[in-house]
């Protein structure tokens, strides 16, 4: 099938989806969209057009080895608890599903991040 050519709204679609499976997932963000727990973000939809997943340590071994990915490479920083979601995966919500649940469980499990008052740019 070789490179998916979904755009950047179908793939957004296809993420919105995601979010959407999971009953107390919220989507945030205009330009990057991304989901957040306790000032943890584990999802994101970069503007490079690919989702990140962010997963513990033993999941994310087993999902760069079953899905052929990478590490998540932004401003040329490697995320090192973000995986990179292939585009086929991203359209296969059922078999996705799971690893955005476990990315939630993950940070579910981290000690909240403290609060501030953000500095709203617009």
């Amino acid at each position: 099938m070789g490179k998916s050519k979904t755009t950047r709204e179908g793939k957004v679609a296809f993420y919105n989806k995601l979010v959407a499976s999971h009953p107390d997932a919220v989507r945030k963000g205009d330009t990057v969209p991304y989901t957040s727990l306790n000032g943890h973000m584990y999802s994101y939809f970069s503007k490079d057009d690919f989702v990140a997943l962010r997963l513990p340590e033993e999941e994310r071994a087993k999902f760069l080895d079953k899905y052929k990915t990478k590490l998540v490479e932004q401003y040329g920083i490697i995320q090192k608890e973000y995986v990179t979601v292939p585009d086929s995966l991203l359209e296969k919500t059922n078999e996705l599903k799971k690893y955005f649940d476990i990315s939630y469980k993950y940070v579910s499990s981290l000690k909240p991040k403290a609060t501030s008052k953000s500095k709203k740019k617009k």
